[in-house]
């Protein structure tokens, strides 16, 4: 028992090792996630879903029956009077209705054709939503492009401060040897002082590349809403893969654009038919409504069906169905020029692939070849066959070659990912 609770100890322990190290350590895709969940336009696709459901619920509701309470009250300058000449032996009296009128009634009625009017309203209500929602997924995306400018920046800074720090030792072990030399009396001082300096100019270098790390990161930082210093390491992303296929959010922005073109066309067309309700009002009125004879205040009701049928939707049906025609070509048109230029902007970006790829194997090369002299100079320098000026002019080209293959490096890794953000994949 005693060693399944170290046993667990120690596995909690190394768990939490594990999250210590995760903590200081950021990678590409976390950037994106962060940089999304904190992008203030975020908030708005929780508001885009709860509208819809409102809106949605609200149409649904269009096919329950319809109450309706009216009232009117009303004066006229005349009432239809029946005189009839007197009889003999007869008692008939035609009343007069009042000039004064009132009516107060409630109808409910409810509609028996609706032809999917109410389905058609709801998923046109649907496809706005989706539409506000590519619309934003558009924007946020728009993100990814600031987020790689930033992070591959700082990564690159990165590279340059490691490969500035090999410089530096690189210059550190020429000091041993010149020391060395100087102390057996085979060198002057002033060799040793040109190397000292070269150091504090690379120490220079050195605060100058972290200062500007640290504006990098700091722009990262109000990006994601975390925090990102020295201490945080941005992980090296690996190469992505390369496809010739555009999966933009804005293609389904266009697509439901061209879809709620026409579902509002199917519903003028439907609006076209005529509507039969079923009826039943009742109230008061004076006269009554069911019979214009009586004089006094009487209740009523009535019942059945009303044909409603509006031609004027007719008349404009065939310029709508153009208008839609013409706006879903305008929708066509600007897909296709989307397209047109990301393809454009995709061919420079492999381009740019193709050739920061070849530099970079080039920069292997040179390194190495570099490298390979500086190696030989610290040999010359420690027995006094070259001077601390040769020394350093190689030392100096070593670094700029490694210096050229880290900042190649990071332009084919940042040209890979524009690749892949404005392909969409």
């Amino acid at each position: 028992m005693k060693r399944v609770t170290a046993l667990l100890v120690l596995l909690a322990g190394a768990m939490g090792a594990v999250r210590a190290q995760d903590k200081g350590r950021l990678t590409l895709e976390q950037c994106y996630q962060l940089g999304e969940a904190n992008y203030p336009q975020t908030r708005q696709r929780a508001l885009i879903q709860k509208t819809r459901d409102y809106t949605i619920a609200n149409i649904a509701k269009g096919i329950y029956p319809q109450l309706a309470v009216n009232g009117s009250a009303t004066y006229q300058s005349d009432v239809t009077k029946i005189t009839i000449p007197p009889i003999a032996g007869s008692s008939i009296a035609i009343p007069t209705v009042s000039k004064d009128q009132y009516k107060l009634y409630g109808e409910v009625s409810q509609t028996l054709t609706d032809f999917g009017i109410n389905k058609e309203r709801r998923a046109i209500s649907q496809t706005d939503a989706e539409l506000q929602e590519a619309n934003l997924s558009t924007d946020l995306y728009a993100l990814k492009d600031r987020i790689n400018q930033l992070y591959f920046g700082a990564l690159l800074i990165d590279g340059q401060l490691e490969q500035n720090e090999l410089a530096a030792q690189d210059i550190r072990t020429g000091i041993a040897k010149v020391q060395a030399a100087v102390k057996n009396g085979t060198d002057f001082n002033s060799s040793l002082n040109k190397l000292r300096a070269e150091l504090l100019k690379t120490e220079q270098h050195s605060i100058e590349l972290s200062a500007s790390r640290a504006a990098y990161t700091d722009m990262l930082s109000l990006f994601i809403n975390t925090s990102v210093d020295s201490s945080t390491v941005l992980v090296r992303p690996e190469e992505p893969g390369v496809t010739d296929s555009i999966r933009r959010p804005e293609l389904s922005a266009y697509d439901l654009q061209l879809r709620s073109y026409a579902e509002q066309l199917r519903l003028t067309k439907l609006n076209l038919f005529p509507q039969v309700n079923a009826f039943f009002q009742g109230g008061v009125g004076r006269p009554s409504p069911v019979n214009f004879l009586s004089t006094s205040l009487s209740s009523y009701y009535l019942t059945g069906l009303r044909l409603t049928w509006t031609i004027g939707g007719s008349y404009t049906y065939k310029k709508d169905r153009l208008i839609s025609q013409n706006n879903q070509e305008v929708v066509r048109t600007q897909r296709s020029t989307f397209l047109f230029n990301t393809s454009l902007t995709m061919r420079q970006e492999n381009a740019d692939i193709r050739k920061y790829r070849l530099l970079v194997r080039s920069d292997e090369e040179i390194v190495q070849l570099r490298e390979s002299v500086g190696k030989t100079s610290a040999v010359q320098l420690e027995n006094g066959v070259i001077s601390a000026n040769d020394y350093l002019l190689d030392v100096n080209a070593t670094a700029q070659a490694r210096q050229d293959r880290v900042v190649h490096s990071m332009q084919l890794l940042l040209s890979q990912y524009n690749y892949k953000t404005t392909s969409g994949n």
